[in-house]
């Protein structure tokens, strides 16, 4: 049997794999996800620089959903970081999904920077 420390272990390893051919630069910063089991946060990386252009999470102040746990929270972080990345002029990204499958969570995430305008 899988526990969740095997199942946390096996991400990691597969998002080290993923991450050697996903880098982000300053024109096409890395949009990672990280999914707790209570909230869900985005970010823009520039692994050049190694900073973090923006960021967002279920846990900011304007975020007005109550739960941050959801496909919903998740779709709202993915609008938030959209915006906070078009406010710095950036239209293009890369997606990492940290190891992640891309269903759920981390699929409502991608929607909602869709939506608002980033392109990947």
């Amino acid at each position: 049997m899988i526990t969740k420390k095997d199942k946390n272990l096996i991400r990691q390893r597969r998002h080290l794999h993923v991450r050697h051919r996903v880098v982000g630069t300053s024109e096409r910063p890395r949009l990672t996800v990280f999914r707790s089991s209570k909230n869900i946060y985005a970010q823009l990386v520039d692994d050049s620089k190694g900073v973090t252009l923006a960021s967002s999470s279920s846990l900011d102040k304007e975020f007005d959903l109550g739960k941050g746990s959801d496909v919903a929270a998740a779709k709202k972080v993915g609008e938030m970081i959209g915006q906070r990345a078009l406010d710095k002029d950036i239209d293009t990204v890369v997606f990492d999904r940290s190891g992640y499958l891309y269903h759920g969570r981390i699929q409502a995430v991608a929607d909602g920077a869709r939506e608002a305008g980033l392109k990947f």
